[in-house]
């Protein structure tokens, strides 16, 4: 579903990320960890279409994202660590707009939003400005406008920042459904105990280089995925 294949990204004489590799199958969960600064944000940004790149290949579902960035957006959705939104907008408005952006007819869309919402437990608020909600809240109508068109693949930067208990659960579960209809996600995060539960397979970078990469099992064996992480990371 995803490729990434000899991906490097250089800013001036500082390389972000340095010939990187990584293969996510449909059906997979695939977790990406790293410290700040190891080049997570810059490698989802490239795969989402957003950022361009100074080597290599990135391609979905067979789909080259330079050559064909429009065919493999519309079958991807990205989360930011930090969604920028149209505050001015209602949550109601701004959902429809991401409707419209995907062509999505309007009983299906009316159907979705309110179940996505409705399981968020923010159906009751999307009548109000974006402006005025919280960071938990625009957290939820970012996953909510990425789930809207039921991507194929799924790319998210720290989602479960900002997520009340509940909510993480939720968006878990979630995950795990869109990968039993065949789909792929993969997702940066600094919560290495979700991680561990949650991913089929990880990839561990650093200073834009990978570190190892492989099945849950393959990367942690009898150790949890914290102590490996600190140890390969030399963190501690």
């Amino acid at each position: 579903m995803l490729s990434i294949n000899n991906y490097t990204k250089k800013y001036g004489d500082k390389t972000a990320v340095d010939d990187l590799s990584l293969h996510i199958q449909k059906g997979e969960i695939y977790g990406f960890i790293g410290h700040n600064g190891a080049g997570k944000t810059t490698t989802l940004k490239a795969c989402a279409g957003i950022l361009d790149f100074t080597e290599g290949e990135i391609l979905i579902d067979g789909m080259n994202i330079r050559k064909e960035p429009i065919a493999c957006k519309k079958i991807m959705a990205y989360i930011p660590d930090n969604p920028d939104m149209y505050t001015f907008m209602t949550g109601q408005k701004y959902l429809n707009f991401i409707a419209d952006v995907y062509e999505i007819p309007a009983d299906l869309r009316k159907e979705r939003i309110e179940k996505y919402a409705g399981m968020f437990e923010i159906l009751g608020d999307l009548g109000g400005q974006i402006a005025g909600f919280s960071h938990g809240m625009r957290q939820k109508l970012a996953i909510i406008s990425a789930l809207i068109h039921e991507p194929k693949l799924m790319l998210m930067d720290e989602p479960f920042v900002g997520l009340d208990p509940k909510a993480a659960y939720i968006l878990k579960e979630l995950m795990r459904e869109l990968c039993k209809r065949g789909g792929a996600i993969f997702f940066s995060t600094h919560v290495l105990e979700v991680a561990e539960k949650l991913c089929d397979k990880v990839a561990i970078i650093k200073q834009g280089k990978l570190i190892t990469s492989g099945t849950m099992e393959e990367v942690k064996g009898n150790s949890s995925l914290e102590d490996v992480f600190l140890d390969l990371a030399e963190v501690r």
